[in-house]
């Protein structure tokens, strides 16, 4: 999953950077409002964590610039602005979730799982699909009880897949969640990662997990639903 943040201390963002990409996530980030707000506009975020005391551009600008543009961006502010009525006014301008600062990393990582598990209407961080267990939590896949030895973008990869299950996913979309801006889109990356996927889950399933739908993209069929 791909995460875009707009902040402007950069002590933080460093930290949050390097925390997020070792969860996991294709992390992005902007110093200021006015960057922030272009990024936002150019590329496509499964979450975008937003300061609100920014330069350039006041975080609830540019949150009303997101929201302008797109209803479905999951936005999550993380401020000092904390009281009460900063927090209702950013809940009232669209963001989806507020945390104050100071804050803990494990729940910052907590509520950014969950505001991307309601975009597919997911109970539990664990998916079950035909042989394979997926945890989003832990970051760990399973075919039929043998854990997966998984590189973080294969295992994002897979993750992407699990949660899209039943739908062609084109290399292009892949590489838009899975990989930061500065990813060559006519790299080979997406086909070596499949080909290394396939190989550790025939290790253990003898069927065919992730299909290739030819000219379009690749796909795992649906299966049994979350727990």
């Amino acid at each position: 999953m791909r995460l875009l943040i707009i902040e402007d201390e950069e002590q933080l963002l460093d930290a949050l950077k390097r925390g997020l990409m070792k969860c996991g996530y294709a992390v992005d980030t902007a110093e200021d409002g006015i960057t922030g707000s272009e990024m936002a506009y150019q590329n496509e975020y499964d979450v975008i964590i937003l300061d609100l005391n920014l330069p350039g551009k006041d975080g609830i600008e540019v949150l009303k610039d997101i929201r302008t543009r797109s209803m479905t961006t999951k936005v999550l502010i993380l401020s000092a602005r904390s009281s009460v009525p900063d927090k209702i006014k950013g809940l009232d301008l669209g963001a989806n979730d507020y945390l104050g600062k100071p804050f803990d990393f494990l729940e910052l990582e907590a509520r950014i799982r969950n505001l991307i598990r309601r975009d597919f209407v997911q109970q539990s961080t664990v998916i079950h699909l035909q042989n394979l267990t997926l945890d989003t939590a832990q970051k760990s896949a399973a075919v039929n009880g043998h854990q997966l030895d998984l590189q973080p973008k294969e295992y994002a990869i897979l993750e992407y897949l699990a949660l899209h299950s039943g739908t062609v996913i084109s290399a292009e979309e892949l590489i838009e969640h899975i990989w930061d801006e500065e990813a060559d889109m006519f790299s080979m990356s997406v086909k070596v990662h499949i080909s290394n996927l396939r190989k550790k889950i025939s290790a253990y399933c003898d069927s065919s997990l992730i299909v290739t739908v030819r000219g379009e993209g690749y796909m795992i069929a649906k299966g049994d639903s979350h727990e």
